[in-house]
């Protein structure tokens, strides 16, 4: 039986360098890190199993802070087997999940029964977050931060019960919160102006070029601007997920170490990807909460990434069935499948000359690690879990027929990204290989060191 792995003759990327070297994995752990330089012929490596990695890069696997699964109570779209098999495909080793599945998980109770499912489906590690809603402060008190990502709080609307809207309930969440607290910024009572007034106007014939009219950068920032006035009134531990606007990236620091930070932020890979003239290609297929909008809004959001201001990238995946995304605008539900090409696509704009391959590993690895203070993960250090990608520069034309997708449906459909994943490592287990998945293995519950 083999000892473990040795990555042989790759370049690995990892804390802002790059350079040629090898990798030993002993069981879930990374065992050393030898830079060609160091190799010594005398180390015996006889009882591992050798991955000849020339040509390659090495990444530490992805954490992805904003997946939904829609286990339990929307299987039919998705499912955290389904999901993550597809995480992992596309080199994300960890996940956060969101509680607006059905039931949404407002209890202690509900959460438990989430992480027992992923214990038993689930390819990559994983995390859920508990939701708020305007009655439920008691379950949130009773969050184990070193097991929980967060408490997700939704300011704009959700699925079920989750909108929270109530002022005092919403001071006390920011005030008595023990650990991170997720915001989806955006203010109710604009979209729902907004979008009264754009159904007397359009009524059925309404085209999915209006929605970041409905969902404006004016309902996103006002409720940024909330946010961040009591993260700071309570000194509350704040991440603002899938920001989308220019006056937003404003509001936001970089004078000091992520890890000093008590307001942190997010972008989705989709909002720099796409921008609003995109709707006339892709209609609701890129219908996602908040809206993906303006050119102007994309480039800001770019620049704030690369100067520190946003902090890391992730997918919001979210999954509907590709009937669901053909009904008239007002009728089709947002979001849309991005976990499986979270990285490949990034890996597309260092291609295009957005930002460098160790900007790739800090927005995807280190930060989230970093924010959401994930132990022994994010980094390729020895002494840390072996949570690894090995990408090949290698030519992917992305088409429904090869996502993993329950839903079997991607945005990119027709895409040719240039670097391909061919190897991907959860806790020193190779559970990725050349388009196979090792059905046997499954992932941990992530812990936080907080």
């Amino acid at each position: 039986m083999s000892k473990g792995f040795f990555i042989q003759n790759v370049r690995i990327v990892n804390e802002g360098t790059i350079f040629d070297g090898h990798v030993i994995i002993e069981g879930h752990w990374i065992k050393k890190i030898i830079q060609n330089d160091d190799f010594q012929n005398d180390i015996s490596l006889e009882d591992y199993q050798h991955i000849d990695a020339k040509g390659k890069f090495l990444f530490p696997g992805v954490i992805d802070d904003q997946v939904h699964f829609r286990e339990p109570g929307l299987t039919y779209k998705a499912d955290i087997a389904s999901e993550s098999r597809a995480a992992v495909a596309g080199g994300v080793t960890s996940y956060m999940e969101m509680p607006n599945t059905v039931p949404n998980t407002l209890t202690q109770e509900l959460l438990q029964q989430k992480f027992d499912l992923a214990a038993e489906k689930s390819f990559a590690n994983y995390s859920f977050y508990i939701g708020a809603s305007n009655e439920n402060l008691d379950e949130i008190l009773k969050t184990e931060v070193e097991n929980i990502c967060g408490i997700k709080v939704f300011m704009g609307s959700s699925t079920g019960n989750m909108l929270v809207d109530d002022e005092q309930t919403l001071s006390r969440i920011f005030a008595e919160a023990p650990c991170l607290v997720a915001i989806h910024s955006e203010d109710e009572t604009i979209i729902r102006q907004n979008l009264e007034r754009a159904k007397k106007q359009f009524g059925n014939t309404a085209h999915p070029r209006i929605h970041p009219e409905i969902r404006s950068a004016e309902a996103c920032l006002k409720s940024t601007e909330k946010a961040i006035r009591l993260a700071t009134k309570y000194q509350t531990r704040l991440h603002l997920l899938h920001l989308t606007t220019a006056v937003e990236t404003k509001l936001l620091r970089n004078d000091m170490p992520l890890a000093a930070k008590k307001i942190t932020a997010e972008v989705c890979l989709q909002h720099l990807w796409f921008d609003q003239s995109d709707y006339e290609i892709y209609g609701n297929l890129i219908k996602w909460n908040p809206a993906i909008k303006s050119k102007n809004d994309k480039e800001a959001l770019w620049e704030a990434l690369l100067e520190g201001r946003i902090d890391l990238v992730a997918s919001d995946h979210a999954p509907h069935t590709l009937q669901e995304k053909q009904r008239p605008y007002f009728e089709a539900p947002s979001g849309g499948p991005m976990v499986q090409h979270l990285l490949t696509g990034l890996l597309e704009c260092y291609k295009k000359g957005y930002l460098s391959l160790t900007d790739v590993a800090q927005k995807l690895s280190h930060n989230p690690a970093v924010a959401f203070q994930i132990s022994k993960r994010g980094f390729i250090r020895e002494g840390y879990y072996a949570d690894l990608v090995l990408v090949d520069e290698k030519t992917l034309q992305v088409s429904n027929d090869n996502v993993l997708y329950k839903c079997r449906w991607t945005p990119f459909d027709g895409t040719t990204l240039h670097y391909s994943i061919s190897h991907t490592f959860v806790n020193g287990n190779l559970v990725f290989e050349n388009g196979k998945i090792n059905d046997s293995y499954k992932g941990k519950p992530l812990e936080f060191k907080r």
